[in-house]
């Protein structure tokens, strides 16, 4: 279906599309009107020790003054008090009846607090804003009468900004307004195209025995350009993740609002145009990964309303709709992969053209490596705002690790581990033997040199796993050469790169000795996750809720998904991968010819690092890696559905007694562009 067929749809439904936007204007000025607009109010105070204590501290006897050494502790503390439901019930007395909070001053490395005021009435939250700071004062004093200090030792407060003129915060109703009218949009658009499928289906059937009718129509409209398939949509989807730098987002939507995630929401609605007027059909025998998918969409609903049942703090809240949007995302790319692909040398050409881009990619972080820079801190993009501001370039030893368009060096390295068993099997694929060498075998030296110079044991582990699965199933000249050309290639980074292959091995010695410091911080966070797993084990608090600001990096997908989504969401996860794994093994089974198996060997191969990768790190936390692993896995679906239908049907009754039956054709040995 062309873009001119949708809109050629609209334009015939008007009187669908029509009302419904009426409705959604209607409604959104209903709610500019009737929903109030709220005001905030800040100050900010700062701890100061008493001058008793300023000149002899610590050994004046005021446990609250040296909790943990430093005033930062004494003023957690206190934001932990004010947090409270007593102290909530005393200012309910006081008069403050609005929410309100109290946090650590942004950007500040002392014990500076905020106090925020939120309402609807400017008078009343300017009035309760100083209320609640001087009851913060009031507070830390009482506290510190309580441990029985003496007075001449206080920790005081002081106000280093004054309660300022309550601000409107438009922001929620807008997003209100904006939310009803994508709804009605998007009802009117998709009750079009159902409408357009049942006035289809009566003319077909009312032209039944004519030639001319629907079929004739359809005919001409086809004629008048070229279709628009998935493959299409996805290779936009494919440009803009590899080109767009990771932390380059539109406004407002955080880490899922990329360009990419945004196209493949659009190539999800494509398809659902296409579906509903029957105009494309799901592929057979590819249900396989869009039954997981839908697995792992009921664990992050549960773990939603789970989210919604306790309590959740505003960037929980919102941290839960980014994590139902990455969903959305996450669907998008099996349904095109798996269903909307019809043509398997289409399915090829995505994997190559995947291949190739991810080529681009590890060139560019060869030159982040070399040069000591990071090329995507140079890139601006109007329209677009950097969710994560204090990216910088990493430095592990004397070397500097790239992370080229990715939001990490260990995405980059991640995500290039998953693509690598996929350009070694285009550079031995016989399809592709009539191009020149450099063509088929750059891929494979760039993205997998690239592995080691992000000087991570995440990309090391992943190209052993490559190694480990691929080479033992190729024949004994081929494997004993590659054996050979990997201890080369160890020994040119030995010479080019001094101290690399040094520092590689001093990480995964000081792993194997339990003294590296990095390994240490993630195993010991891997206890502090059982707490907020007695309360919802089975559902989690929400996926996208576990913000590091508000508690800790886990570095570890699998300890990620307990705490958002609980045990049922981490069996979703592993049938996941796990389902990736049984694709690539039974494509290698059924498959009729050294190509396929070798195919299959790939998928196989790419999922078992998936698997593995996700303990190092918090892998789909991360957009591109994220979105290649769920490419790869429907397109390992997708892949297995062709073979099977070119595999020979075992015979039945009639078949074993009458006619030969012809078996499908093979894949065609010839160059696909």
């Amino acid at each position: 279906m062309t873009i001119g067929e949708i809109l050629a749809v609209l334009r015939r439904r008007w009187y669908v599309m029509v009302p419904m936007a009426l409705i959604g204007l209607l409604a959104a000025g209903h709610l500019y009107r009737s929903v109030p607009v709220s005001y905030q109010s800040q100050s900010s105070v700062a701890l100061i020790d008493s001058k008793a204590v300023a000149e002899l501290a610590p050994a004046f006897g005021n446990p609250i003054a040296n909790a943990g050494g430093t005033l930062v502790v004494t003023a957690d503390v206190l934001i932990r008090t004010l947090s409270g439901a007593d102290a909530a019930r005393d200012l309910q007395g006081l008069g403050v009846t609005d929410p309100y909070t109290v946090s650590f001053a942004a950007n500040a490395s002392g014990p500076m607090l905020t106090l925020t005021v939120t309402g609807t009435d400017r008078e009343k939250v300017l009035r309760e804003t100083k209320i609640l700071t001087e009851f913060a004062g009031e507070q830390l004093g009482a506290l510190q009468a309580a441990a029985k200090v003496a007075p001449a030792y206080f920790v005081q407060t002081t106000p280093v900004v004054l309660p300022q003129i309550p601000r409107p915060q438009l922001k929620t109703r807008y997003q209100q307004v904006l939310s009803v009218l994508i709804i009605c949009t998007t009802a009117g658009f998709a009750l079009s195209f159902v409408t357009e499928t049942l006035v289809v289906a009566v003319r077909r059937r009312r032209a039944a025995g004519s030639t001319g009718g629907v079929r004739g129509w359809r005919a001409r409209r086809r004629a008048r350009g070229r279709r628009l398939d998935a493959v299409t949509l996805l290779t936009g989807y494919l440009v803009l993740a590899f080109f767009i730098p990771s932390n380059m987002t539109l406004p407002g939507m955080g880490g899922v609002g990329t360009p990419a995630n945004v196209c493949a929401l659009l190539g999800l609605f494509w398809y659902l145009a296409a579906w509903i007027t029957g105009r494309i059909r799901p592929a057979p025998g590819t249900r396989l990964p869009r039954v997981m998918m839908l697995l792992l969409a009921v664990a992050v609903l549960a773990a939603y309303l789970s989210n919604a049942t306790r309590g959740a703090s505003r960037k929980e809240l919102l941290g839960a709709d980014r994590g139902l949007i990455g969903l959305l995302v996450w669907v998008s790319l099996v349904v095109l992969v798996s269903a909307a692909i019809q043509d398997r040398a289409r399915l090829d050409t995505l994997l190559r053209r995947a291949v190739v881009m991810a080529s681009v990619v590890a060139a560019i972080g060869f030159y982040d490596f070399f040069a000591a820079t990071n090329i995507a801190d140079q890139i601006t993009i109007p329209g677009l705002s950097n969710s994560v501001p204090q990216l910088a370039a990493m430095d592990r030893g004397a070397f500097t690790r790239p992370r080229s368009t990715t939001a990490h060096p260990l995405e980059f390295g991640g995500m290039l581990a998953l693509l690598l068993p996929f350009a070694i099997q285009q550079a031995f694929d016989p399809v592709r033997a009539h191009l020149k060498w450099w063509r088929r075998w750059l891929p494979v030296v760039l993205v997998g040199g690239s592995l080691p110079l992000t000087v991570s044991r995440t990309s090391i582990i992943g190209a052993f796993i490559v190694v480990l699965v691929m080479v033992p199933r190729w024949k004994p000249q081929r494997r004993w050469t590659a054996i050979g050309l990997l201890l080369g290639s160890v020994a040119c980074f030995k010479v080019i790169v001094p101290g690399l292959i040094g520092t590689i091995t001093t990480l995964f010695g000081s792993f194997f000795a339990n003294s590296d410091s990095s390994t240490q911080a993630r195993t010991v966070k891997y206890s502090a996750i059982v707490p907020y797993l007695e309360g919802r084990p089975w559902f989690g608090q929400g996926l996208g809720t576990f913000i590091p600001e508000l508690y800790f990096f886990t570095d570890n997908q699998y300890m990620l998904t307990l705490a958002e989504m609980g045990f049922l969401g981490l069996a979703a996860l592993l049938a996941l991968f796990l389902t990736g794994i049984h694709q690539g093994g039974a494509i290698r089974r059924l498959a009729r010819d050294e190509s396929d198996r070798e195919l299959g060997q790939a998928f196989f191969a790419s999922a078992l690092v998936a698997l593995v990768s996700a303990a190092t790190f918090d892998a789909l936390s991360f957009p591109m890696f994220a979105g290649m692993f769920f490419l790869t896995i429907a397109a390992g679906g997708s892949h297995l559905g062709f073979i099977r239908r070119a595999a020979p049907q075992p015979p039945t009754l009639e078949s074993s007694c009458g006619s030969t039956v012809q078996p499908p054709a093979a894949r065609p040995a010839v160059p696909v562009p």
